[in-house]
């Protein structure tokens, strides 16, 4: 068993929420010259998801860092030049195409599996790869169709077939069309000096660790583990290793371990002002974000309507670098719509206006409109901050 040395640091709980402020893009000037692809290089994965309420996800986690960037903008810098590809890490992720080497572990796990959800039919896969390498790039639904009837898990051979080859590594995904997947032979997208490149398990290991820790700023062994969804014992043998510091944080009961770069200068600069997409990496574990934030929040839109409580896809709200409400937001032809708005007091009240204001000019939307309230007697002082600021 390895032996781990001692912290020599130790943080309060505001230096450690400030590092991940900073780490994760939201306390200091943004780096607009990197735009989009600082974001992706810098936090190592973003968030897919078929949500959409203002936006999908992936365009809400550079809006939240760079502001009102467009949306166009967006999708482009994810997929000209092949710049990131699609892969599994904390989930269904954006991930920089930098990082493909070090995805080998999981794509040879994937290659090893022996049970599947989806059974593959005979020559169904060989027949895909050689229409991919004929006729690509193409949507499942050009390679011979996405599904075998209108449920969404009822895949059809195609559809099985292309995913296997993407989990293993032979298939990627080079775009998505109105959200349908477009995949082409990775030999043809991933640049050859990456393709080739097969580290060991261990150095896989060692790499994507080191890039959580960095992207997290300072992390308990979950929080490292969960960033790319590793196990713990895969944490365990390599994190001494990985050039992450063991540092004690007040009030945390279990061990941290910090980027050293993090702890070099202490993080100052301007706080972000914005909504978050629940699958934001900031908070999209709810223990950590619980343990430095003292904020719960979970995902409600899978949760049945009567028993919301914030609302479908309650967004919270980063003020100051603290989680000051959360808002449940629509649209309806111009209008941003709230559904419905938790503040934590009336402190909060201008902040979450400054944050509809700009998510509302960002989906071109003109006006703002406060339907329920919590509570209630804010809605008036919201109202009123909002139309100053929507003139």
């Amino acid at each position: 068993m390895t032996t781990l040395p001692r912290p020599t640091t130790t943080l309060t709980a505001d230096d450690a929420r400030r590092i991940v402020l900073r780490a994760q893009g939201l306390l200091g000037a943004p780096d607009r010259r990197a735009g989009v692809r600082g974001v992706l290089r810098r936090l190592g994965a973003v968030q897919l998801d078929t949500i959409s309420v203002l936006a999908r996800s992936h365009e809400l986690v550079p809006y939240a860092r760079l502001g009102a960037v467009g949306r166009r903008t967006v999708e482009a810098a994810y997929w000209t030049d092949t710049h990131a590809f699609e892969y599994w890490s904390h989930a269904a992720c954006l991930l920089p195409i930098e990082e493909w080497p070090y995805f080998a572990f999981r794509r040879r796990a994937y290659r090893d599996r022996p049970h599947w959800h989806h059974e593959l039919p005979d020559g169904v896969y060989d027949q895909v790869v050689k229409q991919l390498r004929a006729e690509g790039p193409l949507t499942a639904t050009e390679l011979g169709g996405a599904k075998k009837t209108n449920d969404w898990w009822d895949w059809s051979g195609t559809k099985v077939a292309v995913e296997r080859a993407l989990m293993y590594g032979e298939v990627v995904c080079v775009e998505r069309r109105g959200w349908k997947r477009v995949y082409d032979l990775a030999e043809r997208a991933v640049p050859a000096a990456l393709l080739h490149d097969e580290p060991d398990d261990t150095e896989c290991l060692r790499r994507l660790v080191r890039l959580a820790g960095e992207a997290l700023g300072v992390g308990t062994r979950a929080d490292i583990a969960d960033y790319h969804r590793l196990k713990g014992e895969q944490v365990d043998s390599v994190i001494a290793d990985s050039g992450l510091v063991p540092v004690e944080v007040e009030g945390w009961a279990k061990p941290a371990w910090a980027d050293p770069a993090a702890l070099a200068a202490p993080p100052r600069g301007r706080h972000r002002t914005t909504l978050l997409s629940p699958f934001d990496s900031l908070i999209w574990e709810r223990a950590r974000t619980e343990r430095i934030f003292g904020f719960t929040h979970r995902l409600e839109a899978y949760v049945p309507k009567p028993k919301r409580v914030h609302g479908y896809f309650a967004m919270p709200v980063l003020a100051g670098g603290r989680l000051v409400g959360r808002v449940d937001p629509a649209r309806q032809g111009r209008t941003l719509v709230a559904r419905q708005v938790t503040l934590d007091g009336p402190k909060a009240v201008p902040a979450v206006a400054r944050a509809l204001a700009e998510a509302a000019s960002w989906v071109d939307c003109t006006d703002v409109r406060v339907e329920r309230m919590d509570p209630p007697e804010l809605r008036d002082p919201l109202t009123r901050e909002l139309a100053v600021l929507l003139g």
